[in-house]
């Protein structure tokens, strides 16, 4: 079943803190027929770029006002499983999650078009993040389960020669506790966040929805880490790219996210999607941008369905490449 939601009854103006990135009111739903709606395999990228463009041209309810409604919807939604309820619409058990990408099918062609990576706020992001937020933006468990991962997969601190990159950093990069290497890079929006931040030994100051250069030599890094905000790129592939420039070959890069988010200024085809369709989005950067391994997605929720989400879309750069 799916889960239901209450709303959250501040304006969106007012709005100062993530919400659920699947959230919606269920007037919503009812504006949507069977005409408008597409079931399809949610491990379809080309059937998902294809329905997201029949729901946009439909008319009725402009695509990104409709949130949560991800490929994994659609089959429930002709199933008749809504009933007209808000809802999250999220994959079935981390085993879901986890097999979205081992069957991929990508089209030859990157099949996302601009206006997917269009924000309900088109402002500038810089006057979003110019003052500083010292939250944090997934709960307590979910922070545990992703420190918990980066123990398992980082090189032990103090290893000799090891440079990571945190790309979208604020004041807190999640990582173990005291861990520490020879070069640490935090890279964000705002310098307050960055200079409170204890693991940085230097930090950048770039908005990488203007410029998605990242100010770098090549195979510069070990480890590539973004926590929830991959949502937030409205250039991804020139980013995905540019990542893999910068990391050494067999380099590692880990893309986090959860169901929360400032959905104002997440993109349209985030906002109009469901996990399982989120963790196929960020895969298709990592193929797309070419010169990484096949990614992979882990599913690490701590407490599925009582506490926030907590997903992993990481890949390699080729040895070759």
């Amino acid at each position: 079943m799916i889960s239901e939601m209450t709303l959250v009854g501040l304006p969106l103006q007012r709005r100062t803190s993530p919400v659920l990135a699947g959230v919606h009111n269920s007037s919503f739903v009812k504006t949507i027929t069977s005409a408008s709606v597409t079931a399809c395999t949610v491990n379809s990228v080309s059937c998902l770029s294809r329905a997201l463009k029949k729901l946009s041209c439909s008319g009725g309810v402009h695509r990104r006002l409709v949130l949560g409604l991800g490929a994994s919807f659609w089959a429930q939604y002709m199933a008749g499983a809504v009933g007209g309820k808000s809802f999250v619409a999220s994959a079935k058990g981390s085993s879901s999650i986890e097999q979205v990408l081992k069957n991929a099918e990508w089209p030859e062609q990157f099949p996302f078009k601009k206006e997917d990576f269009q924000r309900f706020d088109e402002s500038s992001d810089s006057l979003f993040y110019e003052s500083p937020r010292f939250v944090t933006h997934i709960d307590d468990p979910a922070i545990a389960a992703l420190t918990k991962y980066y123990s398992e997969v980082f090189p032990p601190s103090n290893t000799p020669g090891v440079s990571m990159l945190d790309m979208c950093s604020s004041w807190v990069s999640h990582y173990p506790k005291g861990y520490k290497q020879e070069r640490v890079v935090g890279m964000g929006m705002n310098e307050e966040e960055l200079k409170r931040n204890p693991v940085l030994t230097e930090y950048v100051v770039q908005d990488l929805n203007v410029d998605p250069k990242l100010p770098f030599d090549d195979n510069s890094f070990d480890i590539i880490t973004n926590v929830v905000s991959v949502d937030y790129l409205t250039k991804p592939l020139d980013i995905f790219k540019e990542m893999c420039r910068i990391l050494k070959p067999g380099g590692l890069a880990i893309m986090s996210f959860s169901n929360r988010c400032f959905w104002t200024k997440a993109i349209s085809i985030w906002t109009s999607t469901g996990d399982a369709d989120h963790v196929l989005i960020v895969g298709s950067y990592f193929h797309y941008a070419g010169g990484f391994e096949p990614p992979e997605a882990v599913d690490i929720s701590p407490n599925p369905g009582l506490t926030d989400p907590m997903y992993i879309v990481y890949s390699r750069k080729l040895a070759t490449a």
